[in-house]
């Protein structure tokens, strides 16, 4: 059974390629080395990762992305909040999105983010800390929550722009 981080793994691996270790990849997303182990067995019994390429298995990764995450991992809101922007509050969807008056972008909680808006629960609760210094990471994860979460309307354009990221 997959767990949310072993998206956040896959997602990373799939932006960064194959040159990586446990500990570095644990160091990058704020994880441990043996989440990020069992984040790869699973992925791999699932499909979604190449065990002799060492990489995700991309379409697989976006299907799962396209038509089961916003299922699997939905979006739990909360009350307005400081944090980072997410989905259509983040690029690349911002500003390709218009807010009407009183509409508050989506942020994960972070006492150090730089935004407020409404709280939406990160598929893991590091992804705020795994992002500060990972602007490519920060994107695809807000993309990913933009299908999570999003409109009709967003979740196209998120799909669409994780489909030339992931490619």
């Amino acid at each position: 059974m997959l767990k949310p981080q072993d998206i956040v793994v896959l997602v990373h691996l799939g932006l960064r390629g194959d040159d990586w270790t446990y500990p570095s990849l644990a160091s990058a997303l704020s994880l441990s080395a043996s989440e990020v182990h069992a984040a790869i067995k699973r992925a791999q019994a699932a499909g979604l990762y190449d065990e002799v390429r060492r990489t995700p298995r991309r379409r697989e990764l976006l299907e799962l992305i396209t038509h089961g995450v916003r299922y699997v991992y939905p979006v739990q809101r909360g009350s307005i909040s400081r944090g980072r922007p997410t989905a259509h509050g983040a690029p690349p969807l911002r500003g390709r999105i218009r807010l009407s008056e009183g509409d508050v972008i989506p942020v994960w909680p972070d006492p150090e983010g730089e935004a407020r808006g409404e709280a939406w629960e990160p598929l893991y609760p590091s992804v705020p800390r795994a992002t500060r210094n990972d602007p490519e990471l920060c994107e695809a994860l807000a993309l990913v929550d933009a299908v999570r979460g999003g409109r009709a309307r967003e979740r196209t354009m998120a799909i669409t722009e994780l489909k030339g990221r992931l490619a």
